[in-house]
């Protein structure tokens, strides 16, 4: 197998060989963005025919794909980004503009949408100059609540929670936030799904949603795509929730220097490591997340034990907003 280090330039930049199937590409609107896709995509919103910010072909990709006993093979440039998966197949970023995917056999779209919509086009945003958190966020009047924590946390449990009280979905797993104005953070949205654990989805039910079906047997939580809940709309970063479980909800505001280390934990591009963030990039994702610690509220949030009390975190969040909304 190729090394891991050797750069992406030294394979072919034409990854759609003479003959290859032709595809029939759709539109799509998410994260403010135009898509142009030859992987069906019934997730996103669908947008009319034009210009598209962003595309996504299917054809052959110039490089090795890792071995079953690798599983992945990650490799990172300035213009260029492959991420590959033994079992679902290989995708190249190009300059965020372009997602070409080789899927692994046998695999279909349903498959492959699962890491483009989630690691793949949240390196492709941030490639686009967006700081993007692996955390979910709701609308509320006006305001929002960006939800971050660890595996297991509730970060979609607390934002169906949310969903059911009557707030909107802005965006689940990939939340983009658009610093172009410095005095005003926004959150662009996603596209109108959130994934649900099955005891979860029982707890929290969400009216009028599509379940779709399973993933993959590996893959537990289920997709809910939502009929109504949705904010197409960009809305300011509000307040982040760091969530932990505790005995009792309770929210606790935290210092910019204690903000700041769980933001970069919670960004997306972090979990590659450093070599995701080749040259300046890091000094400007440094600089993105510590301007969020210091102008946006950063809060630890303790979701109550046991799914039947989750209502308390609710109530909790709502008051803790309005009251954020008061004092600005």
């Amino acid at each position: 197998m190729t090394p891991r280090n050797e750069p992406l330039a030294a394979y072919s930049d034409n990854p759609r060989p003479h003959g290859r199937v032709v595809r029939e590409r759709r539109f799509y609107r998410a994260y403010g963005l135009t898509i142009a896709s030859e992987v069906t995509l019934p997730e996103l919103e669908p947008g009319a025919p034009g210009a598209a910010d962003v595309v996504i072909a299917v054809g052959a990709i110039d490089l090795p794909t890792p071995s079953p006993e690798a599983a992945t093979d990650f490799r990172f440039e300035p213009d260029r980004q492959y991420l590959a998966w033994h079992a679902v197949g290989a995708f190249l970023i190009s300059d965020g503009r372009r997602i070409d995917i080789e899927p692994a056999p046998g695999v279909d779209d349903t498959l492959i949408a699962f890491p483009l919509l989630g690691p793949v086009m949240a390196l492709l945003l941030h490639r686009r100059g967006l700081l993007v958190l692996h955390a979910s966020a709701i609308a509320v009047a006006g305001t929002s609540a960006i939800f971050m924590g660890d595996k297991g946390a509730g970060k979609s449990t607390t934002a169906s929670a949310m969903i059911r009280a009557g707030h909107q979905l802005l965006t689940d797993d990939v939340v983009a936030l658009n610093l172009a104005d410095p005095s005003e953070p926004m959150i662009v949205p996603g596209f109108p799904q959130i994934k649900l654990a099955a005891d979860a989805a029982a707890a929290i039910s969400l009216r009028q949603a599509d379940v779709r079906p399973q993933v993959h047997p590996a893959i537990d939580k289920m997709q809910h795509r939502l009929n109504g809940g949705f904010s197409g709309e960009t809305v300011p970063a509000t307040r982040i929730y760091i969530l932990e479980r505790g005995e009792r909800a309770d929210i606790t505001p935290l210092p910019a220097i204690a903000a700041l280390p769980a933001i970069i934990k919670f960004s997306y591009v972090t979990r590659f490591g450093r070599a995701a963030l080749p040259d300046d990039f890091a000094a400007t994702h440094l600089r993105q997340c510590s301007w969020i610690a210091n102008h946006v509220g950063v809060c630890r949030l303790e979701v109550p034990t046991g799914l039947d009390r989750i209502g308390e975190a609710v109530g909790l969040i709502e008051r803790d907003l309005a009251a954020g909304s008061r004092r600005s």
